[in-house]
């Protein structure tokens, strides 16, 4: 799983766009969890979480202080959270994560995003039922033996600890992202996360080839470029050509 993982991510990455819709779309993030939680990231861990995720994609210290400002001076808008699912191309699942202030114009852009590429967009729960909402950290190591057991100690309910080409991977349910991640930094505080998020994690997989390729690049650059989509999340595996 850690491996398909990773290569997800980083085809999801390739389709990310231009660097302002990464930086709008951690402002909006940022603006609203320091609004709902606080805008002190000592006490607001999952700002902290935010904010360091937001420093590891490179994005300016000045964005992140002004959505943290625009949050504390009480002004701006209120977004709410909007999660849709469905069927990509190739049969893949879906889940499209939005921020929006207006969810008509946001359920419009996104079932336009389906509609164009044949695609099928369902009602909540019609995939989410096949991920697992997990806490993920991929870090450089090859002892998945004593990370567990530092992570039982620790009392961690642990979902799974892969190594894999130097690399661990750990999953746990996303309610223990902070006491995982406490238990990994107490045993090595040097240690550095490739990645740590919370994510939905396929509990299979849909492999995407041929013709359905182009389309579902297509469909993954569409989502991309809708303002009010945070995160995207599917379960397929794109079988390239060679060639391409």
């Amino acid at each position: 799983m850690g491996r398909k993982f990773e290569v997800r991510k980083m085809a999801m990455a390739k389709t990310q766009g231009a660097k302002t819709k990464v930086y709008s779309k951690y402002g909006k993030e940022i603006y609203m969890c320091a609004k709902n939680g606080g805008a002190d990231p000592q006490a607001n861990l999952a700002l902290r979480r935010l904010m360091d995720r937001a420093k590891k994609d490179q994005v300016p210290s000045h964005v992140i202080e002004k959505a943290i400002d625009k949050a504390t001076a009480g002004a701006g808008e209120d977004y709410v959270p909007a999660r849709y699912e469905g069927f990509g191309p190739g049969g893949c699942m879906v889940i499209v994560d939005c921020l929006t202030d207006n969810n008509n114009r946001t359920i419009t852009d996104v079932r336009n995003c389906f509609t164009k590429t044949h695609s099928k967009l369902g009602v909540a729960g019609t995939v989410g039922h096949m991920f697992d909402h997990q806490a993920i950290f991929v870090f450089k190591g090859d002892d998945e033996d004593a990370v567990l057991e530092v992570l039982m100690e620790a009392d961690v309910d642990v979902t799974e600890v892969e190594c894999e080409d130097g690399m661990i991977t750990v999953y746990a349910p996303h309610t223990e992202y902070n006491k995982t991640r406490t238990a990994l930094m107490d045993n090595n505080p040097a240690l550095e996360f490739e990645a740590e998020e919370i994510s939905f994690v396929p509990q299979t997989e849909t492999i995407v080839s041929g013709e359905d390729v182009a389309v579902f690049d297509k469909f993954m650059d569409m989502l991309n470029d809708c303002d009010d989509v945070q995160d995207i999340y599917h379960n397929a595996t794109v079988e390239r050509d060679d060639a391409e």
